[in-house]
């Protein structure tokens, strides 16, 4: 018998990161063994026979690059602008995506509408802000949050070509090529910075949790989707409309 392969020896294997493979994955390009939910194992020589026959160029369609001292914010203002693609720095390494797609879009304006209504009630003096923003955190690392917000008592951070240190909130909205991106290396940047409330809105799963720092570590406080009712124990008054939020025009 064949060995099987973990996504991550497989991607080892093909010098792809575990994100591809799991990409590749979602969308049937490459055959897997599924050995139970959501357990997948692949044999080698089947996959390269998939790529071949598929006529798919093996490579990152997120390409990461890493140089020795590990890029700055410096290094990251001298990046000439790509249209279609956005930058950002993750603990110093430089990482590529594609602009987010239609329905990523409408999920952050859905999203961000609720919140604006919300936090001008609730704290008037703070401000909401998407992306593309830039927020550096540290030496190292430059991110472009979904949407954040800054309140009142933190105004400090606001500079005029970016925010400048932990703001109050910040949503990220997944997409199928940077879940595990922003389930865990993002959400231990932020978690490193201080920031009290980290938020994953899943646009395929139409789920949407928060996060809270409690102790130095991120707590899920609450988590919800369609016909869910989402309140927030730190936000008294908050009752988002996660049908809404999530909503796809019938055409597609």
């Amino acid at each position: 018998m064949k060995k099987l392969l973990t996504a991550q020896e497989l991607a080892e294997i093909l010098s792809l990161s575990v994100e591809t493979i799991w990409r590749y994955t979602r969308q049937k390009k490459i055959p897997v063994v599924e050995l139970g939910q959501k357990q997948y194992r692949y044999e080698k020589e089947a996959v390269l026979a998939a790529l071949a026959m598929g006529d798919l160029s093996v490579k990152e369609e997120h390409p990461v690059y890493s140089k020795q001292d590990g890029y700055t914010y410096e290094d990251y203002l001298q990046i000439p602008e790509e249209p279609g693609y956005r930058f950002e720095i993750l603990e110093g390494i430089l990482v590529k995506e594609p602009s987010p797609s239609m329905h990523h879009q409408r999920v952050s304006r859905e999203l961000g509408c609720q919140l604006i209504t919300f936090f001008n009630n609730f704290d008037p003096e703070g401000e909401l802000f998407f992306a593309p923003l830039d927020v550096t955190l540290a030496t190292g690392n430059v991110l472009q949050p979904d949407i954040l917000f800054v309140s009142g008592a933190r105004k400090e951070v606001m500079r005029e070509e970016r925010i400048d240190g932990p703001c109050d909130l910040v949503v990220e909205i997944m997409s199928p090529t940077n879940r595990r991106k922003d389930r865990l290396r993002k959400m231990e940047i932020y978690r490193k910075a201080g920031i009290p409330h980290y938020w994953l809105a899943d646009p395929e799963e139409n789920t949407l949790e928060a996060f809270m720092l409690r102790d130095g570590n991120y707590t899920l406080v609450v988590a919800g989707g369609p016909g869910d009712k989402f309140t927030h124990p730190e936000f008294p008054g908050l009752d988002l409309d996660l049908d809404r939020v999530f909503h796809r025009p019938v055409s597609e």
